[in-house]
Order: C-alpha cells, then sequence, then structure tokens
C-alpha cells in the first residue's frame, strides 16, 4: 500500500510539474533570484569606496582632502570610508540614499561639476545638503561609530568632556558642531547668499 501511495504521490507531482502554471512559477522564482542577486550586487559595488571616488570631481576635491584627517589614519587604525559617512546601513534608509544619489550621478553626467572651478562653485551648497540630510536623521551615520551613550567621558580631555555632554543634554547631533572633520569647510560666504550667477 505504502509504494502504490508513493508512487501514486510521485506520478501527481510528476504531473504537476509538467503543468504551465507551475512552469511560469517557476520561471518566476528564478528570475525573481537573479533580479534580487543583480540587484543586490550593483547595491554593494556602488557602496565602496572606489566606486565614490572614480570620478575625478571626487577624487581630486573632497577626497584629497579627506586623506589628511583621522578619519582616513589614525592611532587605531579604523577608518571610516565614503559610504560608511554618506550611506545609511539600513537597508531602507540605503535605498531612499541611493534614489537621492542618483541625482548627484545625473549632475555628473551633465557636467555640473566636472571642473575644479565648477566644484568649488558650489560645495557650499552640496555641503549644506549634506549637513541638512545628517542633522535631519541625528547624525545617524556618525553614530555609528560614535555614540554618545558608550562615550567615557573620563577618557576623553576636559574640554571634550564638557563639550560632548553639553550638547548630549542639549539634544545636538554630531553635525552640529563637527563641520568640516573630513572635508575642509567651503568658503560659506562667497558661496551661500550670494546672487547666482547666470551664464
Amino acid at each position: 500500500m505504502t509504494e502504490q501511495h508513493n508512487t501514486g504521490l510521485i506520478a501527481r507531482t510528476w504531473a504537476l510539474i509538467k503543468t504551465r502554471q507551475f512552469k511560469v512559477l517557476a520561471a518566476a522564482f528564478v528570475t525573481g533570484i537573479l533580479f534580487w542577486g543583480g540587484f543586490n550586487t550593483a547595491m554593494e559595488y556602488t557602496n565602496r569606496e572606489e566606486f565614490c571616488v572614480s570620478c575625478h570631481e571626487m577624487y581630486d576635491n573632497v577626497y584629497v582632502e579627506y586623506r589628511n584627517t583621522i578619519h582616513y589614519q589614525n592611532r587605531t587604525g579604523v577608518r571610516a570610508t565614503c559610504p560608511d559617512c554618506h550611506v545609511p546601513k539600513e537597508w531602507t534608509h540605503k535605498m531612499i540614499r541611493k534614489i537621492q544619489a542618483s541625482n548627484e550621478v545625473l549632475h555628473k553626467v551633465l557636467g555640473t561639476i566636472d571642473t575644479p572651478e565648477k566644484f568649488n562653485a558650489k560645495r557650499a551648497e552640496l555641503a549644506q545638503n549634506e549637513w541638512n540630510r545628517m542633522k535631519k536623521t541625528d547624525s545617524r551615520e556618525c553614530r555609528n561609530c560614535h555614540n554618545f551613550e558608550y562615550m567615557d567621558y573620563a577618557e576623553q580631555n576636559k574640554r571634550s568632556s564638557a563639550t560632548h555632554q553639553a550638547a548630549f543634554t542639549a539634544g545636538k547631533t554630531c553635525i552640529d558642531c563637527h563641520k568640516g572633520i573630513a572635508h575642509r569647510l567651503p568658503d560659506i560666504e562667497q558661496n551661500i547668499g550670494a546672487p547666482k550667477q547666470h551664464p
């Protein structure tokens, strides 16, 4: 009886596999896996420092500055790369940031910042956009490595300890005090508030 039952089950399963609906579902499943794998691979590829500095606008400007900061080289050997500071780790926030970054890629293609002069002319605006994003997210990416709750204030110098504790109490976030920590500050007076130049 069991052998007949197994044979019948195999026959029914084989008949199901031969149906058109099963083939369509199987093809959709495999296509979904391939799409997700390709999508995730592309996301991770574009989330590397090498990709971030692959255009000369980034490599010749902000990357050069970053290489002279404590985020690049320090006594502990812990390094923050471009995506560590500019791309969220959580999937939903990462996707939102990647969509925003597609606008930045569009402007790269359009040549908006393709020369040092154009880059510096827009630098204050670009910096302000990033500072606003960091302020809005409570410096989420900074807090991946730096967190008020885990700071040992006794190990900090007096000024840093007092300032961090006051900032924590006042509800401030990292970017309120640490603008220019990895890139030089733009000339705000020259770029922000000045009348826009039309070509």
